[in-house]
């Protein structure tokens, strides 16, 4: 029969290697949280990989431990620990106290020596150990009884130690390993040891002694060297051990019978990783992955977690259940068609996708009763079925309630089905209140407003369909005490249709000229391979950057700007600073810009055209940036390169989706200058735009101190660059290095800037301030984003918070703006009963395709409503093009 095993921890150690190993992560809150999320994932993987039936964690507490007194510069090399660390040891216990996971701390004493302490207990009670650590020292713990995990790399690597692989890797017992310390010293932890006796040495005379104190016996015996160290510094060699033998016997209470594990407090637990914002932990400790594959599961872009959820054994959170009828017959569709139009809203969650259709529907109506409706039943009730669902989209006067009704609103195109009245949609109002968040599935946002799980089953539909009722309310009555409800209202949810259409719709592609492209673009590049070959002298993988690097520092004598973990650098910045040196770097500069357009652009393009329609159909996301632009994914044609005439090249492969049509381009014309006008009132920039100025020759002239006329090409260039760099908060460092001149006189430029622009001064000023004092920044339309980096200890990272609290009303103004200039198009190309589509949103430009007996009068109302979006103390100005493709507009 195997022995019960406890676990033991070392919560220093873990905590501090999880900060060290996980890149930098706070709340939206700032509250940083890296460690905290590390140490957590480790211990919930021990936790189910080994499941002890005891375990317990040890912390320092305190600075000065017993050794101390005996030697005062003990650990006196180490760092004070971080801010950012020192501030998450308590959360860490706030976990641990939610996980029921006994705590051991004592004054005075190390986390080892509770360890120490714990592990001997645990042996006279006939217990396995299992220590937990990543420091070696505990190895000197190892028994027959007692085994050490010792983490490696980070928190993700571990080896384990039992005295057989002790033996295998010191070739010593554990128990000698003190004695190897003591003659070897510890520089982590300012032990002085024995100078110049090294580990091999050390170890020898321990297999042919057997103990530091034999050694000692018989110094006489040593020669050479080693005889003379330890005849002047044996003493040190004995006082070392001392420093570094592991206490076990810690004057602390002990209670093996309080260290058994029973499982969390999984209410508790949830409360406090919510509010820290782990909802990946949340999922993996609650929900359970089941099979979930067949038809009717659930919308969702994470399977794992939306096909089939429980909480865990004794888990006594509440799993979300509702009242539900099947509407399996008939005569059950037609009531509820009856309750529906009585009750004039319904909410409403969808299996399926778009290119299935749907499969399944959950409805709820009033909180009062939810339905089930399986779409695939017999004898002529799907059609049935189908008949009931379009009634009940389609009728204006019933209100719908989704989450993500984008996606409910493809699925039900596949059925010729339209979608009227959307209400709400409770994945947008959760974005709205805290874009931060990174999670908008229906599961996180129940878990954080509702504190409900989602079930599994034939009742996954109904239950999703009743919580987003109830969320409904819940988040209309936040956006109202955010008075973010005008902006919900009248911008984000309307243009859930309009985004919605214009996926459905797609861009069409000239798929021939798409793969000529490709072809061509194979051509030049392997011609570029042939003239790098010949300047390097033989050939070699260009793709490598450790053959490449060879090439260039090694062969060619190349000056190393940057070296890394695994040898010389060849990043982009290192090759655009060494380009003037050598024509290799700069035809391995131009040889990976190709291969990119050929592997992103034209070869990715041609793989993500749809087979039926013969056009792309991106995904326009309006949940996930931070400022409130929409973002474009599968494939991102927001992104399609425009600085290298190859690149420009690809916009020739978008065209109409018909003969006779024409794509018409619209782009507000420097938008976010125009807004920084605006807000910060400043009369110089004003009068600019209101002139109808050129704004980068007049901020030439204001800096420059010249006139108009004396502006030239390369002053007017600098002078943009200072306009959209203040526009990001750009400081005289980043100014200098894009314009290319000296740190102080690209200080100077941003002095004489403000001096002539003083309300764009005061408006940076005055914005910072206000960040700090409310912990956000808002848009015109009162959008929000908190910027937690503004109260960061860290300077580089409040200094990106300052430039965040700058950009972010102008840019998500901007957002705004198009987005009430998208709703209004739309509204009207409809009223007008127009054949043109908006087809693409590309930050601050719309394009449509539009046939051209419509050009005139799109042109127009494009125009109009484009430039009556918002009223500004200046005038929004929109550059209208016209072409058969996307590039050859004019």
């Amino acid at each position: 029969m195997s022995l019960e095993t406890i676990m033991l921890i070392d919560g220093n150690s873990l905590v501090h290697r999880a900060f060290h190993a996980i890149p930098p992560l706070s709340t939206s809150t700032g509250l940083p949280t890296n460690a905290v999320y590390g140490f957590t994932s480790m211990l919930l993987k021990l936790l189910a990989k080994e499941q002890p039936g005891r375990i317990a964690v040890a912390f320092d507490i305190g600075k000065k431990t017993f050794r101390h007194n005996d030697y005062d510069q003990y650990k006196a090399h180490r760092n004070p620990t971080p801010d950012d660390l020192r501030r998450q040891f308590p959360i860490v216990k706030e976990i641990l106290r939610a996980m029921r996971i006994m705590i051991f701390e004592s004054e005075g004493y190390e986390a080892d020596d509770l360890i120490g302490t714990l592990s001997a207990k645990a042996e006279d009670a006939g217990l396995n150990t299992l220590i937990v650590t990543g420091d070696r020292d505990v190895l000197q713990l190892v028994s027959p009884l007692t085994r050490v995990m010792l983490t490696k790399k980070g928190i993700s690597e571990i080896d384990q130690y039992d005295e057989g692989k002790v033996w295998d890797k010191y070739g010593i017992t554990p128990r000698q390993l003190i004695d190897l310390k003591g003659m070897t010293g510890d520089p982590s932890d300012n032990v002085p040891g024995i100078a110049g006796i090294g580990e091999k040495t050390a170890i020898r005379l321990l297999r042919e002694y057997g103990s530091l104190a034999e050694i000692l016996a018989h110094v006489d015996e040593l020669t050479g060297r080693a005889g003379q160290l330890f005849k002047k510094s044996g003493q040190q060699a004995e006082f070392s051990r001392q420093l570094v033998t592991i206490c076990r016997d810690v004057p602390v209470e002990i209670d093996m019978e309080q260290c058994r594990w029973t499982g969390p407090d999984y209410q508790e637990l949830l409360e406090l990783l919510k509010k820290l914002e782990f909802n990946t932990l949340i999922k993996s400790i609650y929900f359970k992955d089941m099979d979930g594959k067949g038809d009717n599961a659930p919308r969702s872009k994470n399977r794992s977690i939306q096909n089939a959820v429980q909480a865990l054994q004794q888990s006594n959170l509440e799993t979300y259940s509702v009242a539900h009828q099947s509407l399996d017959n008939p005569d059950k569709l037609n009531t509820f068609l009856k309750n529906v139009r009585t009750s004039g809203r319904v909410s409403l969650e969808l299996a399926g996708n778009p290119n299935s259709g749907v499969t399944a529907a959950g409805f709820a109506i009033d909180g009062d009763t939810a339905y089930y409706l399986n779409m695939s039943g017999q004898d002529g009730f799907p059609g049935k079925a189908l008949e009931v669902l379009r009634t009940v989209c389609e009728d204006s006067t019933i209100k719908k309630y989704c989450h993500n009704g984008k996606d409910i609103i493809k699925i039900l195109h596949k059925h010729d089905i339209k979608l009227t009245n959307l209400a709400f949609d409770t994945m947008i109002a959760s974005y709205l209140l805290n874009p931060a968040t990174p999670n908008r599935e229906l599961e996180d946002v129940s878990l954080e407003y509702l504190n409900v799980i989602l079930p599994g089953g034939d009742e996954a539909l109904p239950a999703r369909a009743d919580c987003v009722n109830r969320l409904a309310g819940l988040l209309d009555g936040k956006l109202k005490l955010q008075e973010q409800d005008r902006l919900f209202y009248d911008v984000e949810l309307p243009l859930i249709e309009v985004l919605g259409e214009m996926e459905i719709n797609g861009v069409a592609v000239d798929k021939i000229q798409l793969e000529s492209m490709s072809k061509a673009l194979g051509d030049l590049i392997e011609e570029l391979a042939g003239d790098i070959y010949k300047l390097a002298g033989c050939k070699f993988n260009i793709n490598s950057s450790k053959q490449l690097g060879k090439i260039l520092f090694d062969d060619l004598k190349l000056p190393v700007i940057k070296k890394t973990k695994t040898g010389y650098s060849t990043d982009a910045g290192v090759l655009e600073e060494l380009a003037a040196a050598h024509s290799l770097v700069a035809k391995v500069l131009e040889y990976r810009q190709l291969m990119k357009l050929k592997s992103t652009y034209t070869d990715g393009l041609a793989a993500l055209i749809n087979p039926e329609t013969g056009r792309l159909h991106t995904s326009f996301h309006q949940t996930v940036t931070a400022t409130g632009r929409l973002s474009s994914s599968e494939p991102n044609l927001q992104n399609i390169p425009i600085r290298l005439e190859q690149g420009r090249l690809i916009r020739k492969v978008f065209i109409p989706c018909r003969a006779g049509n024409l794509l018409l381009t619209a782009d507000y014309s420097q938008i976010e200058l125009r807004i920084l006008a605006h807000i910060s009132g400043d009369p110089v920039l004003i009068e600019a735009f209101k002139n109808g100025e050129d704004i980068h020759t007049r901020t030439a002239a204001e800096i420059f101190v010249i006139s108009p006329e004396e502006v030239t090409r390369e002053t007017r260039r600098r002078a943009k660059a200072i306009n959209f760099g203040i526009v990001y908060g750009l400081s005289d460092f980043g100014l200098a290095r894009d314009i290319k001149v000296g740190r102080q006189e690209a200080r100077q430029y941003i002095e004489n800037y403000f001096s002539r622009y003083a309300g764009v001064k005061c408006y940076i000023d005055r914005v910072i301030k206000e960040a700090r004092e409310t912990g956000f920044v808002t848009t015109l339309l009162n959008r929000r984003r908190y910027l937690p980096d503004l109260f960061s200890p860290n300077k580089i990272i409040r200094n990106a918070g300052e430039r965040t609290a700058i950009n972010t009303p102008i840019q998500g103004s901007a957002a705004d703006i198009i987005k009430l200039a998208m709703i209004n198009i739309h509204r009207e190309i409809a009223e007008h009963r127009l054949k043109a589509k908006m087809i693409l949103q590309v930050h601050d430009e719309l394009i449509f395709d539009t046939p051209g007996e419509e050009v005139g009068q799109l042109k127009q109302l494009v125009k109009r409503c484009m430039e009556n979006a918002v009223i500004l103390d200046v005038p929004l100005d929109v550059v209208i093009k016209v072409g058969p493709n996307w590039y050859d507009v004019k």
